[in-house]
């Protein structure tokens, strides 16, 4: 049997403390080369810490950092860089008004004699690291006018292009469709096959075991597991992550319906992309009072233009929308008045101020709820946002703490209590469990089962096999644009649901509510 290489870079004994928080807890992970070591924990457990510390963009509060079995103390992320350690971050650090090349040789720009940048040189790098990705982007395609997707790629291919010996991926795919991942994957392949030690860290469990040679387990800022990817399962890494069994993870329902709330007519949506196609084909819908209804569908099924033409932000092409039975049209504000709620798929884009505090966040779409003759009650406000902050359970020091100092799963809580803060009697949710760990996915699943169970129609998107089959009461397909199946709970199968994703069963199947 061939004895395992020597570790690449190592984390030994490794602490990080902030004021009062202990981030880490003596953390030891080996890193081996041509190996992809897959890190598992929830949103708090520690593993962007960590790797902030191994790129060097931390310091370790105490341990050791070691580079080819030396201790190694890198002045700064450049200098790791500079060393052949590489990360991409899990929120994107693009500079939207420049294009891809300037992007991806921002700081390490290629000149002529050190005088001139050589934009020749860069463009003509740029476009054959995007080849690399099967994406045929131009180069100087200002980067605010890729989709989130894209923009993703721009990310990967910047560190691709310096070369590194370790390349650490901090939820490198969870803007990528199917075929983009399965790009990726190829890569990560190529790297590993020229002894690139590669660190990956997602939330989509399954899709990291698939690529994983070695697994960690995070939890609570300390190390709980490690293991050979072969001889553990996804149940293995769920019960490790969270200390509980997967299946515990979705509500169990008994739905009590009420009258149709939300319904669709022939609706068509243009993509806003591509005016001439339609982005969503004639579906017809209905989801009514108390009900959760799940649509599933993959990149370009149309799931998010569905949503956002429901809630005022794209219009429609054709068809109707009806709110118990009346027609509604309109701004986003005025379906808001009338009662549609949405929780967009991109929090930090468009769900989220940065620059506010969890609780102007919470009461920024209702605030005009709080104003008396003109002055905002601020007494009735900061209520409000403390009840809700307790309904939909976010973690989080008080109101007035900064909306970056919150996890990625507590982020989601506010913006999904931002949109009940409205008073919504549809709420939709656009992939709300994206980018968020198993736990608080658990959370915000819960939290969707709650509403429902006060009697508000609950209409969201996913892209999760597993989200699909468990969380609904019923079921719709989205494919290219047209609905294919609505199907009650427990009546399809994964395969049949790939199956109908992928569009190779064209056959409509329909149960009748």
């Amino acid at each position: 049997m061939t004895a395992p290489p020597a570790p690449v870079l190592r984390a030994v004994d490794v602490t990080k403390v902030y004021g009062g928080t202990q981030a880490l807890k003596g953390v030891s992970l080996d890193i081996l080369p041509g190996r992809v070591t897959v890190l598992f924990g929830e949103n708090g457990a520690g593993k962007s810490t960590l790797m902030k510390i191994l790129s060097a963009v931390e310091s370790p509060t105490t341990g050791q950092v070691q580079l080819d079995g030396q201790v190694v103390e890198f002045g700064s992320a450049r200098d790791a860089a500079d060393r052949g350690i590489s990360i991409i971050h899990q929120e994107l650090s693009l500079c939207p008004n420049l294009s891809i090349q300037d992007n991806l040789f921002l700081g390490r720009e290629r000149t002529h004699r050190g005088l001139f940048v050589d934009r020749r040189a860069q463009r003509s790098a740029a476009a054959q690291v995007l080849g690399r990705l099967d994406d045929a982007l131009n180069p100087d395609l200002p980067v605010s006018e890729l989709r989130l997707g894209q923009q993703q790629l721009v990310e990967i291919a910047r560190a691709l292009l310096q070369n590194a010996r370790i390349l650490i991926m901090d939820e490198p795919t969870s803007a990528l469709s199917a075929p983009e991942v399965e790009v990726l994957f190829q890569v990560i392949h190529e790297l590993k096959a020229h002894g690139v030690a590669i660190v990956y860290i997602s939330h989509h469990l399954e899709e990291a075991l698939d690529i994983a040679d070695d697994v960690a387990v995070l939890r609570d800022g300390s190390m709980v597991a490690t293991a050979r990817a072969a001889d553990v399962d996804l149940a293995w890494v769920v019960r490790k992550m969270v200390g509980r069994e997967q299946d515990d993870l979705f509500p169990v329902r008994d739905p009590k319906l009420g009258p149709v709330a939300l319904e669709t007519v022939e609706l068509s949506v243009a993509d806003p992309a591509n005016p001439d196609r339609l982005a969503v084909d004639g579906v017809s819908l209905t989801v009514r009072a108390g009900e959760t209804v799940g649509v599933y569908g993959l990149m370009g099924s149309g799931r998010t233009e569905l949503m956002e033409c429901l809630a005022g932000r794209l219009p429609a092409a054709s068809g109707e929308v009806r709110l118990h039975g009346e027609p509604v049209t309109g701004s986003v504000r005025q379906r808001i008045r009338a009662g549609l709620a949405l929780v967009p798929e991109d929090r930090q884009r468009d769900g989220l101020v940065q620059t506010m505090s969890v609780g102007q966040n919470l009461s920024l779409a209702a605030v005009t709820r709080f104003v008396r003759r003109l002055i905002v009650d601020r007494g009735g406000e900061r209520q409000a946002v403390q009840s809700m902050i307790s309904d939909v359970t976010v973690k989080t020091a008080g109101p007035d703490a900064p909306i970056g100092s919150l996890s990625g799963g507590n982020q989601q809580k506010v913006v999904i209590g931002k949109a009940l803060m409205t008073g919504p009697r549809v709420l939709l949710l656009d992939e709300p469990s994206r980018g968020v760990d198993v736990a608080a996915k658990a959370d915000v699943f819960e939290l969707m089962a709650r509403q429902a169970e006060r009697g508000l129609a609950v209409l969201f998107t996913t892209s999760e096999a597993e989200e699909a089959l468990h969380i609904p009461d019923r079921l719709l397909v989205l494919v290219r644009g047209r609905l294919v199946a609505d199907l009650r709970a427990g009546e399809i199968t994964r395969d049949r649901l790939m199956s109908l994703a992928d569009g190779a069963d064209t056959s409509e199947e329909t149960s009748h509510v």
